[in-house]
């Protein structure tokens, strides 16, 4: 039994992919993974045995689309994955997809008539009237504020789909043999698409608008030890705060100083992560250290807080962890994970992408309460592991036919 996992994003859209290809592995499935051939992936991959299959740019020359022409070449681009994807695909049985790989992946497995399944970490692009659509799809653009009904700006939502990538994706579908299709996030979504994020801390209320598989979060489990001189900066002195924007690239040059300076203010040590970002420490003092790439989950276990970009595996690593939280959202869904751990009373939010350092101190002096803390560890207590699990069960359901699969959108029992 072979499965092809796809997918083309950041570190967040790669790592729960690991991890799922890691059960499928357990199951006895024979995997395939696509990504970036970025080297973090290609090392992350290495780490529980599986080759990358690498289609597209490295995700780290990718750039945000700043206008609708560009997100059309963009698509185009995504799309011209196809031909990498689809001989990737050959022979397998089902293929699963996340990130921005939908483009490519959901037209390659129509053309090999084997079933399809596209699996987000985040439910804030999943219509439901329960709440409104992002407000964005490119900077400077937004929805119309006279517009006030979730399922109309839905609507909006979906015909902003269309102009963003309508005539890309059909041009290429086309030249490929398939049919155009009238709705584009229609096509990304599919009518079951399956949301790989944890209940707690992103819940989903049912609606008759999409019929949604809640798996719960893939977490890929990391034994790493942290290194000797990070453990000795640790235990030379009170916990720090830990401050970091994981795969976010373009950031302002200003952010680190205003980070450390705020968590300076609050009387504690600084944890800077380089990330993507390349955040650098602003002087030479004792009570500042720098990390790479680190064991997340050992470290912020041992962390007085996290100040970080609102990603979906940040957010839920130091969830795990029961570390209070400070979210700086930049872009996508950052924004909506801001909310949810300001909504739990596990942390704080400021406006982003550059907070002053007035506001991310006061941000931070309510995340350092016993208060914050102490809910933080409560709601760790309810963060669930077994996510991963879930899916690859319910994926091999697919694969066998325990309920008609089919590329535009296989349907997996709901056990989840």
């Amino acid at each position: 039994m072979r499965v092809l996992l796809s997918t083309y994003g950041s570190r967040g859209d790669v790592e729960p992919l690991v991890e799922l290809a890691v059960q499928l592995r357990e199951l006895g499935a024979e995997v395939r993974v696509c990504a970036p051939p970025d080297e973090d992936f290609v090392e992350l991959l290495a780490r529980v045995g599986l080759p990358l299959v690498p289609i597209g740019r490295p995700m780290r020359t990718m750039v945000r689309p700043s206008s609708a022409a560009e997100a059309g070449r963009r698509v185009t681009e995504f799309a011209a994955q196809f031909d990498a994807v689809a001989a990737a695909a050959e022979g397998c049985d089902a293929l699963l997809a996340t990130g921005l790989a939908h483009f490519a992946s959901r037209s390659v497995a129509e053309k090999l008539s084997i079933p399809y399944v596209y699996a987000t970490f985040c439910s804030f692009l999943l219509p439901t009237p329960h709440q409104a659509p992002p407000a964005m799809l490119l900077p400077g653009q937004s929805l119309p504020v006279e517009v006030t009904d979730n399922r109309a700006l839905w609507d909006l939502n979906a015909q902003l789909f269309n102009t963003l990538h309508g005539e890309a994706l059909n041009a290429h579908r086309v030249s490929v043999g398939l049919p155009p299709v009238d709705s584009v996030r229609d096509f990304v979504l599919t009518d079951r698409p399956w949301l790989a994020s944890d209940p707690t801390l992103d819940p989903w209320q049912e609606t008759s608008e999409l019929d949604v598989v809640h798996t719960g979060a893939w977490i890929l489990p990391d034994e790493r030890p942290l290194p000797a001189d990070l453990v000795a900066f640790l235990d030379a002195g009170a916990a720090p705060v830990f401050v970091g924007l994981g795969s976010t690239r373009r950031v302002s040059a200003d952010v680190a100083r205003v980070a450390i300076e705020a968590v300076r203010a609050q009387g504690h040590r600084v944890l800077v992560g380089r990330g993507w970002a390349d955040l650098a420490l602003i002087d030479d003092r004792d009570d500042c250290f720098m990390v790479g790439e680190v064991n997340q989950q050992a470290l912020f276990g041992r962390v007085a807080a996290v100040v970080h970009h609102g990603g979906a595996g940040t957010t839920t690593t130091a969830a795990r962890a029961g570390a209070p939280q400070v979210v700086v959202p930049q872009a996508a869904d950052q924004p909506y994970w801001a909310g949810r751990v300001a909504d739990l009373g596990v942390g704080a939010t400021v406006d982003g992408p550059l907070p002053t350092v007035e506001s991310l101190s006061a941000a931070l002096g309510t995340a350092l309460t016993p208060e914050t803390r102490a809910r933080a560890r409560a709601v760790a207590g309810a963060i669930r592991t077994d996510g991963a699990v879930v899916a690859a069960k319910l994926l091999l359901d697919v694969v066998s036919g325990a309920v008609g699969g089919a590329a535009g959108g296989a349907r997996p029992p709901v056990s989840a």
